[in-house]
């Protein structure tokens, strides 16, 4: 017997760290919550990667981007498999990319053409996906928590070329900055696309 699943509304995001994307995700998930949808989250690909000895931050290769990439899309699977109305995506599958072209960068390192085409081309494959991608922007200006020993001029670079792919791409999607009503904003809308294809 053939079963039909109705095809959840996905919503990704994506940014370098700490610039708020599990806290926004949080926010947009307890809003729909609200609003008597179901709500799958997935995540924690980079910590599950170096739990199982994959390099990430400034150390990562194309093998630790080929798995957060394809674990990514596996969870995204999963979630959508248990019927939920909406799966919020953190880090979108844009996102470990633009930490690898990074990594390569702060390392004064370049992959082999055909490695980065591949992973680019691994990494598009998400991006009709997505009914709805946020991009946080980095905000120099807000405290990074002193626990978390970051390196600065990687978070830069990380930024950039998270915002570099998607431009280059042409892959819509909202830049959510630290303002406050940037991020209602992004609520709002994720809100009102979620309860819009709920009515129908």
């Amino acid at each position: 017997m053939v079963t039909h699943q109705q095809t959840p509304i996905r919503i990704g995001v994506l940014g370098t760290h700490s610039t708020g994307k599990t806290t926004l995700l949080k926010r947009i998930q307890m809003e729909l919550r609200g609003h008597g949808l179901t709500v799958a989250r997935t995540g924690r690909l980079a910590k599950r990667a170096a739990a199982i000895g994959l390099p990430k931050m400034q150390h990562h290769t194309a093998a630790s981007t080929e798995w957060i990439i394809t674990q990514g899309i596996a969870d995204d699977i999963a979630a959508a498999a248990q019927g939920a109305d909406v799966v919020l995506v953190d880090r979108a599958s844009f996102d470990a990319l633009a930490y690898y072209h990074a990594a390569l960068e702060d390392r004064g390192e370049h992959a082999h053409r055909l490695e980065r085409e591949r992973l680019r081309l691994l990494a598009s494959t998400q991006a009709p996906k997505y009914d709805l991608l946020l991009a946080t922007v980095l905000d120099p200006d807000v405290p990074v928590d002193p626990s978390h020993d970051y390196d600065h001029r990687y978070r830069l670079l990380v930024d950039r070329h998270v915002h570099g792919l998607l431009a280059e791409d042409g892959i819509p999607h909202q830049r959510v900055t630290s303002d406050h009503e940037s991020q209602a904003r992004a609520i709002e809308r994720a809100l009102q696309l979620c309860l819009q294809e709920a009515a129908v």
